[in-house]
């Protein structure tokens, strides 16, 4: 996961004020959370199910972290209005391919905050009659969590900043960073202001 140093995104780090969780801390963390997996739904061939684009990186490092056969599926969803997303509504624009009745799913998230579109999409595939459903999460933000979520695995607690990197981003950049960072102050400034 860590290919490449720090220093190597250039601009991207220098737009960083603070980095948060490292490279190989994230990487550590993965590697624990898909040994768990491995060892929880041996012989119960789960099917991971995540949102784009967001889970992207995790789910990717999660997968090669898991030693067991899985399967893999993604959602893609979109706010009708902002205040349909604060209520937790979204439309799905991508559905799953694979159908999960009677499978042990596991629905994997790169960020929780207040949980309202987490427990929106878990309702509806719970409707779907699935054998199992748990849930996996990379970073915990809990300071605006309005509906509780029972999480199976947790990565890590995250603070109440706005932070960027391993496939959370700022207007579409900084995804790629392999860490996860709170971006200096003038960028965000700069963002509200349209420059």
């Amino acid at each position: 996961m860590s290919r490449y140093s720090t220093e190597a995104y250039g601009a991207l780090t220098e737009e960083i004020q603070e980095v948060l969780f490292s490279a190989e801390e994230i990487e550590q963390r993965v590697s624990e959370i898909g040994q768990a997996i491995s060892r929880d739904y041996a012989n119960l061939n789960p099917l991971l199910v995540g949102v784009l684009k967001g889970v992207l990186f995790f789910m990717a490092d999660l997968l090669r972290a898991i030693t067991i056969p899985v399967e893999v599926d993604f959602i893609a969803v979109s706010s009708y209005t902002p205040e349909a997303r604060d209520q937790g509504m979204v439309r799905l624009i991508k559905d799953l391919e694979i159908p999960i009745a009677g499978r042990h799913v596991l629905f994997v998230e790169d960020v929780i905050d207040t949980g309202l579109t987490l427990n929106y999409l878990l309702r509806s595939l719970r409707a779907r009659g699935p054998a199992s459903l748990e849930v996996c999460v990379l970073f915990d933000k809990r300071k605006h969590r309005l509906v509780d979520i029972p999480i199976k695995y947790k990565g890590f607690d995250l603070p109440d900043r706005f932070v960027v990197g391993y496939g959370l981003d700022h207007r579409e950049r900084y995804r790629n960073l392999p860490f996860v960072g709170v971006l200096r102050p003038h960028i965000l400034l700069n963002s509200s202001q349209g420059s």
